[in-house]
């Protein structure tokens, strides 16, 4: 096992990520921009190494000074949480030159599924189901005008190597496709730094269900059931939940099984999610692979018992998965709600000093968050101060205790979106589970 572990990260995961090392008895070094030195990471941690000023060009993503840090610190290995270095291959390739262990798949892996046309070819021809669209890169227009009349419209363009929505654009039809193509490409290349965009045919009521995978050195691929993610704004996830619920059994096991078949022929190692669309018919087309931790892991170790984090580090010491898939099953329901410093109609980030924080202490309720009474949201960062996770026996039982904790919940001296969660709480069709990617901006009004 290692002898000290380096958090390339900061906010609440980089705190769930040190308390994981500390249950396993390693010792943590954390890093720190000037406006997080007063942060709970940084305290926590065995030690802690200040990178730079706040924006994260100069602190989070130096790589360079990462590495050497963690070095000089007698660091055998390094997590990069979600975000920021996480799905960056040639940091993990880094980290591998100077003889860190990096916690997470291979870079080749990272590479590869980071480019989102080349992991709907390799899917492909893995026979995991695709949306329709785009396998190849595409460059001619002609060509992509060609593959949306045979998909038929709407299609949505997206940036091949994009992530969190960015460079998104829905077309209904030609005229919006060649503006949309051309939008996108250039937000692409200005954000990502690589034009390529692809299409894909766009459904209007699917749902965004995803699963969770833990691969071992050994050959031993296993998945921890599925989240319903479809609970967004602006393409990002706001609340998820395991199990999802009106999702049949038949459905939930083919794609766990084409999840696992996938992982298991790509070589994949560590933890990974398979994110998949579902259709009003319960077909299924995998959207994309995250070869990291995922924001929302708390949901599936409530129902699961797995500490995945732990897990991922004993993956990366060469340890053996200490679970079989015949012992993975949900264990009544969990959900959890992001809580952003945040406008909670237009989502626009609300920074300022928290002046009171204050959660009811509940059975079955997780908090985890980074911040406290006092701490400063600066702009430089996510608006994400906290994932609040509610745990039942049952989808009603956890939506009974989250109704139950709402009243007691206290946060003043910013905005924060906890009213999206009350209006949430009332509505008739999200307490059916009747949702889909766009319940935000169809049934609540909220602008994508």
């Amino acid at each position: 096992m290692f002898k000290k572990l380096l958090v390339a990260n900061r906010g609440e995961i980089a705190l769930r990520v040190i308390k994981a090392a500390h249950g396993l008895g390693i010792k943590t070094a954390a890093i720190y921009s000037d406006a997080d030195a007063d942060s709970l990471h940084v305290k926590e941690a065995g030690e802690a190494f200040r990178l730079g000023p706040p924006p994260v060009a100069q602190s989070y993503l130096m790589e360079k000074k990462i590495i050497e840090t963690a070095l000089a610190c007698g660091a055998d290995a390094i997590h990069p949480g979600y975000g920021l270095l996480s799905e960056n291959d040639t940091f993990a390739q880094q980290c591998v030159d100077a003889g860190l262990i990096f916690i997470g798949p291979s870079p080749a892996l990272i590479r590869d599924m980071g480019n989102k046309v080349q992991a709907r070819h390799i899917m492909a021809n893995l026979g995991v189901p695709v949306a329709p669209g785009t396998v190849e890169p595409v460059t001619e227009f002609k060509v992509v005008r060609r593959i949306a009349e045979s998909v038929g419209y709407p299609v949505i363009v997206k940036a091949a190597a994009g992530g969190g929505g960015i460079g998104m654009q829905i077309a209904k039809n030609e005229t919006e496709l060649a503006k949309a193509w051309d939008a996108c490409a250039n937000r692409a290349a200005r954000y990502f730094g690589n034009g390529t965009v692809f299409i894909e045919k766009y459904f209007n009521a699917c749902r965004h269900v995803e699963i969770q995978l833990l691969a071992d050195q050994h050959g031993n691929t296993i998945h921890l059931g599925e989240r319903e993610c479809s609970i967004q704004r602006r393409n990002q996830k706001v609340l998820e939940e395991a199990p999802a619920p009106r999702l049949s059994q038949e459905v939930i096991e083919r794609m766990g099984k084409a999840a696992v078949h996938a992982a298991k022929a790509l070589g994949y190692v560590n933890a990974g999610t398979m994110e998949f669309l579902v259709d009003e018919g319960g077909r299924f087309y995998f959207l994309e692979m995250n070869t990291r931790l995922q924001v929302e892991h708390p949901v599936t170790e409530m129902v699961t018992g797995v500490d995945i984090v732990q897990e991922q580090i004993r993956i990366a010491a060469g340890e053996p998965l200490a679970w079989t898939q015949d012992a993975i099953g949900p264990n009544g329901h969990a959900i959890e709600f992001r809580l952003y410093a945040e406008n909670p109609l237009s989502f626009a980030p609300s920074p300022g000093v928290i002046t009171e924080f204050r959660f009811p202490d509940e059975p079955g309720v997780r908090v985890d968050t980074w911040v406290t009474t006092g701490s400063r949201i600066t702009p430089y960062y996510d608006p994400l101060i906290a994932k609040v996770i509610v745990h039942g026996e049952s989808r009603q039982d956890a939506l009974e205790r989250w109704k139950a904790m709402l009243p007691g919940i206290v946060i003043e001296g910013i905005q924060t979106n906890l009213p999206l969660l009350q209006e949430l709480l009332v509505h008739e069709e999200f307490l059916a589970g009747r949702v889909t990617t766009r319940f935000l901006q169809e049934r609540l009004g909220r602008k994508q």
